[in-house]
């Protein structure tokens, strides 16, 4: 056969056309996932057969469709098709979805927030925090069903490509290993787990090829995140170095990767640190020496470029609400000139003592134990650098992170030098950026310091900037369309944030904080009417539940953000204005 001048062969036209069918049978997997546990055997049937007949020394590049550079009836092309369609089958019986935007429980739980809160699917790691029993109703099915097909390509599949003398078919099967669920993982023996383990440590470490390195990275990020996982030191100390290796790679392809799974080593290490502390043994990986290791990689890499400034900042951003800080006022010093902790046990803030344990940790000793203020504005320093200079992504990823930061309950903002900078820039960014996403989390992270105290010199200056921008709300101009479906949920973040700090308004000791809302007392007023008329019946009303009535959040918020201002105008004796602000709760049914 012969196509303008080019002779095909029939041993081509049979392999293009095995390639068209497996590539629609990935697509059918894909968009049918519920009917791929009845054709599993089918296809494992027939992947198998191809890579059995695939020789392992076929070169890479070998399929080009033309006579000549054809060896083989499988070139590595079908053989990386036949590996994908068993990727996306795996997936699609063991239930791998993705996972979601990353929202902290805090926003979650905001009254104003909560309902209108957009889930973003991505091809990413599932969330670490465990799943509610309704989702879960179904999972010993799910999870048994895919433990038997994960099983077999373990078994049967896998040592046939991960050491395949193609690169295309090592990160092609590599890759499946990023599509594997915390339930199907957690239910392997450990002889599979470790099977996995290291076969991934040594795609990302040994492999020549970076597309295998970086597959292997992507791999690593998603199975970091399962608690099982990443509660083993052991374990963890492996995977760090393989990703750490892995950002000082020439390549931005896989230092993009490696800096992914970076991040998300940090914010699954986070949620179990306190457990490493309280029982870290002497025969493990010291924990505080791969904290201080993640710690000097995400600084580094935020010099690198955006895409890896964004994970880079990401990283600091957890490992910053982890962080235990130590100011000086918190030291002694013994009769020798050492610095000790004076801290008891039961001065530690909860997150850090558990009662009933064997051993309590003091600060000091807990492995995310900076014992340095330095190292924290070093991080601070980067957050600055990298909303300034940094892009659209970069800038979000900051404003999350200072939400993380805050939320750190050994850190005394009001200690710091460089806290006013740092609520500058977020009142900054809330009012002038032209990206609704941005001014959304920059909205959230004004609204997570629990004090006036932890707002510090700054609480002036908030209170009066989201006033300020509440009154030129209605002038904001859409820069484009893709803001217009965020709009609403930067209206009830600023609802929420403003809220907040009104609350606190009446236990501050600013003069200009209350002058100011003094000054804006008719603005308030008429700001709490139509929210309150906003509101509608439905959500005012208290609901009932068991024969109880459950207080409405939205209401009982708005409640206490007037009684807040009722206190202030009152010490003020500013009397009626309050007595405006009193007939304003009593019409909130």
């Amino acid at each position: 056969m012969s196509i303008n001048g080019i002779i095909i062969s029939k041993e081509d036209v049979a392999l293009h056309c095995l390639l068209c069918f497996l590539q629609a049978l990935r697509a059918v997997s894909h968009n049918y996932p519920s009917i791929m546990c009845s054709c599993w055997k089918q296809i494992s049937a027939m992947v198998y057969g191809l890579l059995r007949a695939a020789t392992p020394e076929v070169p890479a590049g070998s399929w080009k469709g033309h006579t000549g550079n054809f060896v083989g009836f499988l070139g590595e092309k079908v053989i990386t098709a036949a590996i994908k369609v068993l990727d996306e089958c795996l997936r699609a019986i063991s239930g791998f979805k993705g996972t979601e935007d990353p929202l902290d429980d805090k926003l979650l739980d905001a009254p104003f927030i909560s309902d209108c809160v957009r889930m973003k699917k991505v091809s990413s790691a599932p969330l670490y925090e465990p799943e509610s029993s309704e989702n879960t109703r179904d999972e010993p099915t799910s999870s048994q069903s895919g433990n038997e097909q994960w099983c077999e390509a373990i078994e049967k599949h896998m040592p046939l490509v991960l050491h395949h003398t193609s690169a295309m078919v090592r990160a092609a099967s590599v890759t499946c290993f990023a599509g594997i669920t915390s339930s199907v993982f957690f239910s392997f023996s450990k002889e599979k787990q470790d099977f996995i383990h290291s076969n991934l440590v040594r795609s990302a470490v040994n492999d020549d090829v970076p597309s295998v390195r970086s597959a292997a990275c992507r791999a690593i990020g998603v199975i970091s995140c399962f608690p099982q996982v990443s509660q083993s030191a052991e374990i963890l100390d492996k995977f760090i170095h393989a990703v750490e290796i892995n950002t000082r790679d020439p390549l931005v392809s896989v230092r993009i990767t490696a800096s992914w799974a970076v991040a998300n080593i940090c914010d699954s290490i986070r949620h179990c640190i306190d457990d490493f502390a309280l029982k870290q043994s002497g025969g493990s990986p010291e924990i505080s020496k791969l904290f201080t290791l993640l710690t000097e990689c995400a600084l580094r890499l935020t010099k690198d470029g955006d895409k890896i400034k964004s994970n880079a900042v990401r990283a600091l951003g957890n490992l910053s609400r982890s962080i235990k800080y130590t100011s000086d006022s918190d030291r002694t010093v013994d009769n020798k000139g050492s610095s000790l902790r004076s801290t008891k046990p039961e001065e530690l803030p909860s997150s850090n003592y558990r009662a009933g344990s064997q051993q309590d940790v003091s600060i000091s000793h807990h492995p995310a134990s900076l014992g340095d203020s330095r190292w924290l504005e070093k991080v601070v320093q980067a957050f600055i650098s990298c909303v300034t200079t940094g892009n659209v992504k970069v800038q979000w990823n900051v404003c999350h992170a200072l939400s993380n930061l805050f939320l750190n309950e050994t850190l005394r903002l009001q200690d710091t030098d460089w806290a006013s900078s740092v609520f500058s820039i977020l009142l900054l960014l809330l009012r002038d950026s032209s990206n609704f996403k941005i001014r959304i989390q920059a909205a959230a992270a004004l609204a997570v310091p629990a004090s006036v105290l932890d707002y510090g010199e700054s609480f002036s200056d908030v209170i009066q900037g989201l006033v300020h921008i509440l009154e030129n709300q209605g002038s904001d101009h859409i820069a484009s369309p893709s803001n217009f479906k965020y709009r609403v949920a930067l209206e009830k973040q600023l609802t929420s944030t403003m809220l907040h700090v009104l609350i606190l308004a009446s236990s501050s000791d600013h003069e200009p904080v209350k002058d100011f809302l003094v000054k804006k007392a008719s603005f308030l007023e008429d700001w709490f009417k139509a929210l309150c008329s906003s509101l509608g019946e439905t959500s005012c009303q208290a609901e009932v539940e068991n024969d109880k009535f459950i207080e409405n959040p939205k209401k009982e918020m708005i409640r206490n953000a007037i009684g807040s201002l009722i206190q202030l105008y009152n010490w003020r004796k500013h009397h009626a204005i309050a007595q405006k602000f009193d007939k304003l709760v009593n019409s909130i049914q």
